[in-house]
């Protein structure tokens, strides 16, 4: 059983415009100490724009009803378009502040107040600085624009960083002299940890301005490191075929772990403009470092028709929880790829990859920088937000009907993009 594990999904960014959605889930995260109080930290978005202001408000219970989340009580601030918790910890990759990109840690005190704690800053120009995995309360990962080719290493517990890995030579294992290859990284948009490994996405682009790695691919196929975590050392790579733009580079990290610890993983496709084709979930087993050969999910055979994407990931049991647009994605201000109701809840079996549609949900705009899906409580609950706001909060899943109830409706504060459970101090 995974504790306290969080999913949901505010919008895959195309170009230009913003941000990208299911899981929260690097691996196992600890329970909190159950001895202290609970408090229900939830966040919206107030406005659609880069800076993703919004709000973050503390409850004394799950909510349900009619919530206001831009209280006496709120805290109010920028890069509320997700979050990355992790445990007791709500981590995001964007200051409260000022938007910078980083790793910033939330805190929660025991009268409820929401405040922005310490913040890890780096090169605040390259999207993906500050994408993290933490192995466990003293070590964890992270890429900083600054130095594409090494990763760095930080404390969780302290909010520091101390090393770093070079991994310049397995990056340049192939098309070190391609010309065409403008840009190189290595854990940009994807960190993983499992058994033992730290599992980096290296990038291979065509361009080198401000949306370098973004849908811009040299080669067919995509490309993971993995390093062992005992010795620092590159141990082999390992490729996705036939597909680009694995993950993305905001709180949504666009992979999950199942029950049985394999690990589901997004690849947004290999459309310019970040509107899919070739899109895929593939999956590498618990005990191995291979991508699976024998299962993936490929979004082209399942609409025909297109281009269309994935754009979260939630796993649990056995089955797999994503969105799946019901209508051709078109990107740019008039796209209906981020604020259009397009995407559709569904349940998919991973053995036999029969997908049914859950019930009761509407059709939703893109998750994006939001988790599409929770786990709270030992509640399914399912991000849900409408264009025109008649639906803006979470369902909660059942999946012995394979259908979703509205547990509450933020009446004021903006778009939902997160809800986690923490304990706080007395």
């Amino acid at each position: 059983m995974k504790p306290l594990k969080l999913k949901t999904g505010i919008i895959a960014l195309t170009i230009g415009v913003l941000f990208a959605g299911c899981s929260d889930n690097d691996g196992p995260t600890p329970d909190p100490d159950e001895s202290q109080e609970s408090k229900y930290v939830l966040i919206t978005m107030s406005d659609n724009v880069n800076t993703k202001p919004g709000y973050a408000t503390a409850f004394d219970e799950l909510p349900s009803g009619n919530v206001i989340n831009n209280g006496n009580n709120s805290l109010q601030g920028l890069g509320f378009g997700g979050w990355r918790p992790y445990g007791n910890w709500l981590f995001k990759m964007f200051s409260t502040d000022a938007n910078a990109l980083g790793i910033e840690r939330l805190e929660v005190n025991a009268d409820g107040k929401v405040t922005p704690g310490q913040f890890i800053a780096g090169d605040n120009t390259t999207n993906g600085t500050g994408n993290f995995v933490i192995v466990d309360e003293t070590k964890g990962y992270y890429w900083d624009g600054a130095s594409p080719l090494k990763i760095q290493v930080f404390n969780p517990t302290t909010l520091s960083r101390t090393g770093d890995i070079d991994l310049a030579e397995a990056v340049n294992e192939r098309g070190a002299d391609e010309p065409e290859i403008l840009y190189r990284a290595i854990g940009q948009k994807f960190l993983s940890v499992k058994n033992g490994k730290l599992f980096a996405n290296i990038t291979y682009a065509t361009s080198d301005g401000t949306q370098k790695g973004f849908w811009d691919d040299f080669y067919p196929d995509v490309y993971i490191a993995v390093i062992d975590i005992a010795t620092s050392k590159h141990e082999k790579t390992i490729k996705i075929k036939d597909t680009g733009a694995i993950t993305y580079i905001n709180d949504n990290n666009m992979y999950d772990f199942d029950t049985n610890g394999d690990l589901y993983i997004v690849t947004q496709g290999v459309h310019p403009r970040g509107t899919g084709g070739k899109s895929k979930i593939v999956r590498i087993k618990a005990n191995e470092t291979d991508i699976d050969s024998d299962w993936s999910l490929d979004m082209d055979a399942i609409t025909g028709e297109g281009p269309r994407k994935f754009v979260s990931v939630f796993a649990k049991d056995g089955k797999i929880i994503t969105l799946i647009p019901n209508a051709s994605l078109t990107g740019g201000p008039t796209g209906n790829i981020n604020f259009e109701d397009v995407w559709e809840y569904f349940s998919i079996d991973i053995a036999s990859k029969e997908r049914t549609k859950i019930g009761g949900v509407p059709v939703v705009t893109n998750p994006g920088a939001a988790f599409c899906a929770i786990e709270i409580d030992n509640k399914i609950l399912l991000r849900v937000n409408t264009k025109d706001g008649s639906s803006n909060g979470y369902f909660e899943y059942n999946p012995s009907t394979n259908s979703a109830t509205e547990l509450f409706k933020v009446t004021s504060g903006g778009s939902v993009s997160g809800l986690h459970k923490v304990k706080v101090g007395n």
